[in-house]
C-alpha cells in the first residue's frame, strides 16, 4: 500500500502555489516549504498544482523548482512533482541514452505498472518525444535484450483474477523444457513472461516449482554472470513480487559503497503511492533494520527529509 500522507484538509491548487511562490522569493529557497506541500500531495492534487501556476505565473513549476533546487533534492523533488506516467515516459526515455542507459529501469516500467498505467507511459512518451516507447527501447537495445524489452513495454495484460490452472500446467511444462535446454530467449519464454497475466504467470510459476522441484529463478541461475538471465530474473521477480524486488534494489542502493541515490531516488519515487508500505515490511524483515532508519544513515539534508517524507516516516 501507498506510504504517501495527505492530510485531511488540504489547500486550494492556488494557496499551494501562492506558497511555493513564497518558497522560491528572496535570497534562499526555503525547501522546508516545498517538502511540507509537494511531498504530501497526491497525483491529481500535483497536477492541479502545475496547472494552476502555469496560470498564475506564466512559468512552468517544474522549470521553477529547477532553478531553484539542486543535485538529488531537485531530482528527487523533480521526478515526483510529475505525475506518474510522465515520469516513467521521462524515466524510460533516460534509460535509452548512451550516458544514462538502463535496460533494468525500462524492466521496471514494463513489469511494475499495470496495464493501463502502462498504456497511459506509452501515450506519455508520443505526446512528449514524438516518438513511440517500443521504437525506441528497439533502436537503443539489441539481441536478446531487445527481444524482451519491446515485448515487456508494449504488454496490454488482462487485469482480472481468473486462472486457467490447464495452461498453467502445460506452460510450467514449457518453460521447464526450454531451461533445460538452455533456450533462455525462445520465443515461447519470451510470449509467456511478457503476455500472460500476473495472476496466470503466478499459477505457471507455482506449478513449475512443485512439478520440477526448484523456483525457476534458481534454474535461471546457470550462468549467474550472464546478463540476460539476471534481467530475465529480475523481470520474473518485479512481475509475480515487485515488493521483493524493490526491496532488493533499495538494498543493494543504500549498502553498496556510495550510495546508489538515482536507485534510491526512483524506487521512492515510483512506488511511494502504490506499494512502498509492502516494500518497507519487505525490507524490515530482510534486513533486521527499518527502511527508515537505512535511509536516514545513508543520505542527509533535504535529500532526506523529502525521502523521509514520501515513506511516511512519522516525523517528516
Amino acid at each position: 500500500m501507498a506510504t504517501l500522507t495527505v492530510p485531511q484538509s488540504v489547500p486550494s491548487p492556488s494557496e499551494d502555489c501562492e506558497q511555493l511562490r513564497k518558497a522560491f522569493a528572496g535570497w534562499g529557497t526555503n525547501e522546508a516549504l516545498i517538502i511540507s506541500i509537494l511531498a504530501h500531495r497526491n497525483a491529481a492534487q500535483r497536477k492541479a498544482i502545475q496547472e494552476t501556476y502555469q496560470q498564475a505565473y506564466g512559468e512552468d513549476l517544474l522549470k521553477a523548482l529547477d532553478k531553484e533546487l539542486s543535485s538529488d533534492f531537485e531530482r528527487i523533488v523533480l521526478l515526483w512533482t510529475l505525475v506518474p506516467a510522465e515520469r516513467d515516459a521521462f524515466l524510460a526515455n533516460e534509460a535509452t541514452k548512451m550516458l544514462t542507459k538502463s535496460n533494468w529501469v525500462i524492466m521496471e516500467i514494463g513489469c511494475g505498472r499495470s496495464s493501463h498505467d502502462l498504456f497511459l507511459v506509452r501515450q506519455a512518451y508520443h505526446a512528449r518525444f514524438k516518438r513511440s516507447l517500443e521504437e525506441d527501447v528497439a533502436y537503443h537495445t539489441s539481441g536478446d535484450f531487445r527481444k524482451l524489452l519491446v515485448h515487456l513495454v508494449s504488454a496490454f495484460r488482462y487485469e482480472g483474477p481468473e486462472v486457467n490452472m490447464t495452461l498453467a500446467r502445460k506452460e510450467a511444462k514449457i518453460l521447464h523444457e526450454k531451461i533445460c535446454e538452455k533456450a533462455y530467449s525462445d520465443d515461447e519464454v519470451i510470449r509467456i513472461i511478457t503476455t500472460r497475466s500476473k495472476p496466470q504467470l503466478n499459477a505457471t510459476l507455482n506449478h513449475y516449482n512443485n512439478e520440477f522441484g526448484n523456483a525457476i529463478n534458481k534454474d535461471l541461475k546457470a550462468n549467474p554472470e550472464d546478463e540476460f538471465l539476471k534481467l530475465l530474473r529480475a523481470a520474473i521477480k518485479c512481475l509475480t513480487c515487485p515488493e521483493k524486488y524493490f526491496e532488493k534494489v533499495l538494498r543493494l542502493a543504500i549498502n553498496k559503497l556510495g550510495t546508489d541515490e538515482w536507485a534510491l531516488t526512483r524506487v521512492v519515487a515510483t512506488r511511494a503511492e502504490v506499494d512502498m508500505q509492502r516494500i518497507k515490511e519487505e525490507y524490515h524483515r530482510r534486513n533486521s533494520v527499518s527502511l527508515d532508519r537505512a535511509i536516514a544513515g545513508d543520505t542527509s539534508g533535504d535529500y532526506e527529509k523529502m525521502l523521509l517524507a514520501l515513506i511516511g516516516h512519522g516525523n517528516a
